[in-house]
């Protein structure tokens, strides 16, 4: 049913002939070097992908050694070890392995292209079995409305509805979703446009070493029904003709760090196949095994083997959205890895009146750095469930998508631009930029903003423009309002979706100033600013203060 993509993608070798759950055996092994290569940074269509090259080339990037494929000398010397290969990372240089002899495992260490060696799992794992559960977000049933559905909130909140009506809509773009299973995505309605226009390009399962994505866990289709979904009236994605890669990364049943190492094989899948984008709602900071925990200390950037590959991913051109985490409320609070990593755009969670969500995990990076660095809507976000009823579920796992989206049709409309300077444009359009924080980050991105501060004119959804000042406001406020006509409804709602003002005006002038007073007695927060006139509407964030 899907349109496989034809490269031999020789930097990635998997011989999964082991499932996750099996053994505990296994040990990632670091190399000296890549000497003895069969390939050549002087030949690249050898082990990447025509799309791959092309995105190199059209940011100024040099393919370098790290883009070479693992010593196949030192992967067969292993090999006649009696070991056997699970996966290779051609960017960390490393390989993971599987034995039960552990004399041999001790005596790796003396040889002499093998740099170092780490357990990825301790002496015994309790038995788990697969489970096609949903994941912790919890869901509630949801009722249509409007030509989006209800998930045009999440698509307005950050004017993605305006690339829509302007033709972008991730048509071009690759977005690679590494996640923990797409259970059923290949039947279930909202994807029906995706599979007949052949729009899923591959899909690999690095947990089980096989192409099937479809019967593990509900999460990533969650995930990217956000991104892809197509039912009109009920639930549009932020990207519905982009191109995508499904790639399971995660197993649910259980914790260790080498689902980072499946997480850097999915990622460099993704580079030789030549994905503009990667989606990962996933994030690191506890394991089955804590003596493989993480601290606080090593949120830097650098300190975690998938930090480190996510910031690799993005030095080749990808731009590389992670979600930021749920551990708000928890002790722990702060983002996970690989969402402190410098180059990716880290996405915390907001609700539907652009208000912090506590669960979202907040920054500083241990070094000091912003994160998250934008927002989007993550509490009762629109979604797709495993029965194709459209529901709602919370999480950072669901801000991530609607990012990643309407990134992807950003970049279509600006195809010149980097992923560095996509990134640059989608923080300096958040309502934030100048006064950045640990919760939100830059904030809530424009993307209709983000494209005009290009020379790409976007037309809007309305006749009138509107300005706001002071915003944020402590008694009242005034509205600057053009192209109007003669009567102009003014509303303002709070965060839990009550109206809390109501007021129509005789605006017999095409150009009005109209002051809003009797708000001085509402408590200060976040409200949404309806402003209305004749067939047009537009909303707008405002925030009272003390």
């Amino acid at each position: 049913m899907s349109k496989k993509i034809t490269i031999t993608l020789l930097s990635i070798c998997f011989i999964f002939q082991l499932h996750a759950q099996v053994a505990p055996n296994r040990y990632r092994v670091f190399f000296v070097d890549k000497n003895n290569n069969n390939y050549t940074i002087n030949a690249p269509e050898q082990f990447l992908s025509e799309k791959a090259i092309n995105r190199r080339l059209n940011q100024g990037i040099e393919i370098r050694e790290n883009d070479l494929p693992v010593s196949k000398l030192y992967v067969d010397s292993l090999k006649s070890l009696g070991l056997t290969i699970l996966n290779q990372s051609k960017w960390m240089n490393s390989a993971v392995i599987y034995s039960t002899d552990q004399e041999l495992i001790d005596t790796l260490d003396q040889i002499g292209f093998i740099k170092s060696l780490k357990k990825l799992y301790p002496e015994s794992i309790p038995p788990k079995t697969y489970s096609k559960t949903a994941c912790s977000e919890y869901y509630t049933e949801s009722d249509n409305s409007l030509s989006y559905g209800e998930s045009g909130t999440q698509i307005s909140m950050l004017n993605g509805h305006i690339l829509h009506q302007n033709g972008y809509m991730g048509q071009g773009i690759t977005i690679a979703v590494i996640d923990a299973g797409f259970y059923n995505s290949d039947i279930l309605p909202a994807f029906d446009s995706l599979f007949v226009n052949n729009q899923v390009l591959d899909t690999y399962d690095f947990v089980a070493g096989d192409s099937e994505v479809y019967s593990d866990n509900s999460h990533g289709m969650k995930v990217l029904s956000i991104i892809a979904g197509n039912i009109p009236g009920q639930l549009i994605g932020t990207a519905p003709k982009a191109n995508f890669l499904l790639l399971r990364s995660e197993d649910v049943n259980s914790e260790y760090s080498i689902e980072e190492d499946n997480w850097v094989s999915a990622a460099e899948y993704a580079d030789s196949a030549g994905t503009d984008i990667i989606n990962t709602s996933l994030g690191y900071t506890e394991f089955d095994d804590p003596s493989q925990n993480y601290t606080y200390s090593t949120m830097d950037g650098n300190s975690t083997f998938i930090s480190r590959a996510a910031d690799i991913a993005a030095s080749k051109g990808i731009l590389v959205v992670v979600s930021a985490g749920n551990l708000g409320d928890d002790e722990w609070k702060y983002i996970s890895a690989p969402a402190d990593a410098d180059s990716v755009l880290t996405v915390g969670a907001v609700d539907a009146f652009a208000g912090y969500v506590s669960f979202s995990s907040q920054g500083p990076t241990f070094d000091g750095r912003i994160k998250p660095n934008v927002a989007a809507m993550g509490y009762q976000t629109v979604i797709q469930d495993i029965s194709g009823q459209i529901t709602k579920g919370n999480g950072t796992s669901f801000s991530a998508p609607i990012i990643s989206g309407l990134a992807a049709c950003l970049w279509q409309a600006l195809p010149d631009l980097t992923n560095m300077e996509i990134i640059s444009l989608i923080e300096q359009s958040a309502h934030h930029f100048s006064t950045p924080d640990y919760e939100l980050g830059y904030g809530i991105p424009d993307f209709a903003k983000a494209a005009n501060l290009t020379s790409i004119p976007f037309s809007l959804d309305s006749d009138f423009e509107i300005d706001i000042f002071p915003n944020p406001f402590s008694d009242n406020f005034k509205i600057y309002i053009s192209n109007i006509h003669n009567y102009t409804t003014i509303e303002l709602f709070n965060v839990l979706q009550q109206k809390v003002y109501h007021k129509q005006i005789y605006t017999p002038k095409t150009t009005e100033l109209l002051q809003i007073n009797n708000i001085n007695n509402l408590p200060p927060g976040i409200y949404i600013l309806k402003v209305s006139s004749g067939n047009s509407s537009l909303q707008k964030r405002v925030s009272k203060i003390d």
